[in-house]
């Protein structure tokens, strides 16, 4: 079976070889990018499963780098490893394209928890279900992993997609945070960090850009539904 191939972008040095330690334990193929620049470099040159990023790099900052990724159309799972706690910081890294945040100091078993979760969500390309979804003047094929409004695609995260996509399978459902979240990353929920809510935000922004018509619903105390 061929290795999955992760991307550390991390300017510390013992950081980065001690991910790349506990990641190859578990054998899985490891690159080391120790500025923003050079991880770009990585990502232009090679393709990777997945991206563990810092956010205080030198030169470029991991957000300017995860912004630049997903300009590019680049949908590889990017996980952030950062010392910065701040519950905002989390929400806006996320918004731009994040699909998990944790921060430092980190546990060795969590990272690698969340690291299969992620490396799994990033290999379902076909998620459960029928591939071709419609529903009103949305289309989505699954197996393709493309959707579009009106006709006009939509550039989503894996995340986004597979939101819209458990949404668009059961329609006039409310689903719950809770619901959402062991859906589309298969683990147990902790509670409310923000992640479905910004990820369910940020999908409303992308569907509003081309029609202002209402295709997500906040349902007060429980969560989510498709309209």
């Amino acid at each position: 079976m061929e290795k999955k191939s992760i991307l550390v972008i991390e300017d510390d040095q013992e950081i980065n070889l001690l991910l790349k330690s506990i990641l190859e334990q578990e054998n899985y193929q490891v690159t080391s990018a120790y500025s923003g620049s050079e991880g770009i470099l990585r990502i232009e040159n090679s393709d990777y499963n997945l991206i563990l990023l810092d956010l205080m790099l030198p030169g470029m900052t991991g957000e300017e780098l995860l912004e630049k990724i997903r300009a590019n159309g680049n949908q590889t799972p990017v996980m952030v490893i950062s010392a910065k706690q701040d519950i905002a910081e989390k929400v806006k890294v996320l918004r731009l394209g994040a699909d998990d945040y944790i921060t430092k100091p980190f546990n060795s078993e969590e990272v690698l928890g969340r690291v299969e979760v992620q490396l799994r969500h990033g290999a379902s390309i076909s998620p459960k279900g029928k591939k071709l979804i419609h529903w009103r003047d949305l289309q989505m094929d699954t197996e393709k992993r493309e959707a579009s409004l009106q006709g006009k695609t939509l550039s989503l995260t894996n995340a986004e997609f597979d939101i819209l996509a458990l949404f668009m399978r059961q329609p006039e459902h409310a689903f719950s945070k809770k619901e959402i979240y062991e859906n589309i990353w298969d683990g147990p929920y902790y509670g409310d960090d923000n992640t479905v809510s910004v990820h369910v935000s940020n999908l409303r922004k992308k569907l509003g850009q081309i029609n202002s018509d209402e295709y997500i619903k906040t349902v007060w105390g429980v969560g989510f539904i498709m309209v």
